[in-house]
């Protein structure tokens, strides 16, 4: 009888300590289950932090790269061509990190590429600094260049001034002058023989008789000369054959145009002029010109 009451017992303790088990495998999963949610948790937690560090990066990266452009620095075509391939990568590299999900290598490549592309922009923007600086330098340069061209064209133009006003002056101290003159009124006969006359009616032309001051400067040679003759009246006299010369840097209209030999020797010359018209009673002047200057002057008057 005792072993008949010892068996149910045996059996109830076999059962009691079998739900123990059970029941400390049900924890135990339990434990692995939450452990492994806090895992897979922290592993997205992870991941999304690291996705928004990157997309931080990227932004700050391109707002490096505008800041860098903002300069209206002129680029060379070699920098033109890395500014658009930064910016290609950049949407590239947006568009991966945009993605829904990203597994551990996508990651790790995203994370590579961002800090190459970190490399890239570092060096774009010393490439544009650089850039900058020599842009800055031939600016210097040529701000220096204009400030001396301004003053070598500035010692230029007063040079040039100097030449003229010496070369005025050479040409002035070269010019033939009267040393003494005077004009005879005459009268021609029809044997062509002359006398001189004092009365208007009876005139025929003038010989204007002169003499030229000694001049070292000015040249052994032919000059041209040039007469105007100014009437009683104040008009100038001319013939259907006059023109028109500069002296004393005004145009002027001549009576009459020959040439002398000037030797410098001391030589007297004589200019006859034949009036085309009739003589008046009152004074005539007579002015000669040469080398572009007034020679001088001589006067007469008629009866």
């Amino acid at each position: 009888m005792e072993n008949q009451s010892e068996q149910p017992v045996k059996k109830n303790s076999n059962v009691i300590y079998f739900l123990i088990i059970v029941v400390i495998a049900l924890l135990g999963t339990d434990v692995y289950l939450y452990l492994q949610k806090n895992k897979s948790d922290t592993r997205v937690v992870y991941v999304n932090d690291e996705k928004t560090r990157l997309q931080t990066e990227l932004d700050s990266l391109e707002a490096q790269i505008e800041l860098v452009n903002s300069s209206k620095t002129k680029l060379s075509a070699e920098l033109e061509a890395k500014n658009d391939s930064l910016q290609n990568k950049i949407k590239v590299l947006r568009s991966e990190l945009a993605k829904g999900k990203l597994s551990a290598g996508e990651l790790a490549k995203a994370r590579e590429d961002v800090k190459q592309l970190r490399y890239f922009v570092t060096k774009y923007t010393a490439d544009i600094e650089e850039l900058k600086k020599q842009n800055s330098s031939l600016l210097t340069e040529r701000d220096t260049l204009k400030s001396n061209l301004a003053a070598v064209s500035e010692k230029a133009t007063t040079l040039e001034k100097q030449n003229q006003e010496l070369s005025t002056k050479v040409q002035q101290a070269a010019a033939l002058k009267l040393s003494a003159s005077e004009v005879i009124a005459y009268k021609v006969k029809d044997n062509g023989k002359e006398s001189d006359v004092t009365k208007a009616k009876t005139a025929k032309k003038f010989k204007i008789n002169f003499t030229l001051v000694p001049n070292g400067v000015a040249a052994k040679a032919l000059h041209d000369v040039y007469v105007r003759v100014i009437d009683p009246t104040g008009n100038l006299i001319t013939s259907a054959d006059a023109g028109n010369f500069t002296a004393d840097d005004q145009e002027m209209q001549y009576s009459y145009k020959t040439a002398i030999d000037f030797r410098d020797d001391g030589s007297a010359y004589t200019i006859d002029w034949f009036n085309p018209v009739a003589f008046q009673k009152g004074t005539y002047t007579i002015m000669l010109y040469s080398d572009g200057f007034s020679m001088g002057k001589s006067s007469i008057t008629l009866k």
